[in-house]
């Protein structure tokens, strides 16, 4: 096995922000489900192991293997040729339930109950369009937590095409308009960062853009469930207000605020590991926007060199670089 080194990991926006999610889940994994108090009692301050699912450290869950599987699909199949590119992320999700496929240790754990069902159906032959659950108790955060390596595209689609992109990429494993929604919001502000934009102007630049691209009647009354995020203020809220529950308006809350508190991607990803119960996913969309403002360099490498599988992941992040250079 190789190993890597800061001095041997590709300095780009795309290396810095996947292993910005990877790490951010790495280091909420161990503590995922335990009450805010027990945080306030013994914080996370460094990446640890075991815990709950008693992995060593540097192990990353479900986020980030369902990442890799949408990086994976994008070196295989371009995203403009949709609906093959849809059954190719359909086969790696199945192969990531069935085999364990870009998993750390060969099989998948941590699987949230929407994603479970949404996959059983990919396995059935259902169609990736009409696999996902669009029942309102199904709006967790499993496609929120992959949707990132999506906002590299935005100079090869209009905001209106990587919109409706992200939402049928979503929609594999949660098909409710407010997941959707929730990738939407998140991909936006995700380009206003690869843009070179600081995280409270991203934000900030974002909220015209969300509300044009969701003008349209049928977002209306989901629209209304980010009216927190929409005042332009979410930095504001105190912690008590800030929830870190499995729901997606809770983690797209939680991973904002997060990230406009802070300074430093560490700074960034420990707050959302000392918040609660989806510390891993908090931790993985955070990390994602942190990774790609404050860049690869910022992330530490104590983290980075414990990451389990990480000559791996970088050779598939550098396979998906070389085609989006030729594409």
């Amino acid at each position: 096995m190789r190993v890597y080194s800061m001095q041997t990991i590709p300095d780009n926006d795309l290396s810095a922000g996947i292993l910005g999610v990877i790490v951010g889940d790495a280091l909420g994994l161990p503590v995922q489900f335990e009450e805010r108090e027990e945080r306030d009692i013994k914080p996370v301050t460094e990446m640890i192991g075991y815990g709950v699912f008693n992995v060593p450290s540097g192990s990353w869950s479900d986020d980030s293997s369902l990442t890799l599987c949408l990086v994976d699909a994008l070196t295989k199949v371009s995203p403009h040729q949709r609906q093959q590119f849809l059954q190719q992320l359909g086969q790696n999700f199945c192969q990531w339930l069935d085999n364990g496929y870009l998993t750390p240790f060969g099989y998948a754990y941590d699987v949230g109950g929407a994603t479970y069902k949404a996959v059983s159906r990919l396995q059935k032959g259902v169609s990736p369009l009409e696999s996902g659950s669009k029942k309102e108790y199904d709006n967790g955060n499993g496609s929120l937590m992959r949707i990132l390596p999506l906002a590299y595209y935005y100079q090869q689609f209009s905001p209106e095409e990587l919109i409706n992109l992200t939402h049928e990429v979503g929609s594999i494993t949660h098909g409710h308009l407010r997941a959707n929604i929730a990738c939407g919001i998140y991909i936006t502000i995700a380009v206003q960062l690869l843009q070179g934009k600081s995280p409270h102007q991203a934000y900030t630049d974002s909220l015209k853009q969300i509300n044009t691209l969701y003008s349209k009647p049928i977002y209306q009354q989901e629209l209304a469930y980010y009216h927190r995020i929409l005042a332009g203020n979410i930095q504001d809220r105190s912690r008590d207000e800030i929830k870190s529950t499995g729901y997606v308006v809770d983690t797209l809350e939680a991973s904002l605020w997060c990230l406009l508190t802070t300074n430093n991607y560490e700074e960034a990803v420990l707050k959302a590991g000392n918040l609660e119960k989806n510390t891993d996913t908090v931790g993985a969309v955070t990390g994602g926007l942190a990774g790609i403002y404050y860049g690869l360099k910022n992330i530490p490498e104590h983290w980075l060199s414990q990451i389990q599988k990480l000559d791996e992941i970088i050779d598939l992040m550098g396979l998906w670089d070389s085609v989006m250079q030729t594409t």
